[in-house]
């Protein structure tokens, strides 16, 4: 894709296996010069040698969304690592609420409420708000957000969830108001059902057959699917695309 070689991203939950592990991968194989970060140091760090394996440029580094100096300090790393910032994208995701079981369905515990909140929208704002100063600063960049098509379909659990992605949108279209003049884009890409490592280890193939028959395609989505917008969200070809939410869900969702 046009324009990635040479420039610098960060993935903010990049794991090996899940959506940033392979995004991660896909943009060094772009030229790109990547930080692969995430709340476990040693996933990161695995991302990286593999990159570097292949002879791609990579750094990794261990971050906690929920502090805004550890976002900080993840940006500073990066820059004075690779000398600039061109790209993030942010990834990581609270699964607390998925986890837990037997509440009521439309009040979820508080502590499960704050921590989704925490992760995935105000730790995103936590990015956002150092990387764009930066991006703004010298005219250009890209920064993506990842939600879920789950959020058009609407399911009587994951309140925390379904309400932090939601919020996800009015970040996003705010970040492209703010930033687009100066050069800076901001979009989302959302999901669908997506073979994780994670996904494959806890639901049943029969589960997923099921899921199957309401996507409009004949295959569940990949993590590498997702990667492969992101890297176009990030490259010379999307530059006229800013403040979108674009679908990868196989057709899940017409609307």
């Amino acid at each position: 894709m046009r324009g990635l070689a040479e420039k610098v991203a960060i993935v903010a939950g990049a794991a090996p296996g899940n959506i940033g592990g392979a995004t991660t991968l896909r943009l060094a194989q772009e030229g790109m010069k990547v930080t692969a970060a995430d709340l476990n140091e040693a996933a990161a760090q695995a991302v990286a040698d593999q990159i570097r394996s292949a002879e791609g440029v990579a750094a990794s580094r261990g971050f906690d969304i929920f502090s805004e100096d550890s976002y900080k300090e993840l940006i500073d790393f990066s820059m004075k690592e690779f000398g600039g910032l061109d790209a993030l994208l942010n990834v990581a995701a609270s699964f607390r609420e998925s986890l837990r079981q037997g509440y009521v369905r439309h009040l979820a515990p508080l502590d499960v409420w704050k921590d989704t909140i925490d992760v995935t929208l105000t730790g995103y704002m936590y990015g956002i708000r150092h990387a764009l100063r930066w991006m703004m600063g010298r005219g250009s960049g890209s920064i993506v957000n990842t939600m879920s098509s789950i959020i058009w379909m609407g399911e009587a659990q994951r309140v925390s969830y379904q309400s932090a992605k939601n919020g996800l949108v009015g970040l996003t279209r705010h970040t492209a108001a703010l930033g687009g003049k100066r050069g800076v884009r901001c979009n989302l890409v959302a999901p669908g059902v997506t073979l994780t490592e994670a996904v494959l280890r806890n639901l049943s193939e029969e589960y997923l057959k099921k899921i199957l028959d309401t996507v409009r395609s004949p295959r569940l989505g990949t993590p590498e699917d997702t990667a492969a917008m992101v890297a176009f969200l990030f490259s010379d070809d999307s530059a006229y695309v800013n403040g979108q939410t674009i679908l990868v869900d196989g057709g899940a969702n017409l609307d």
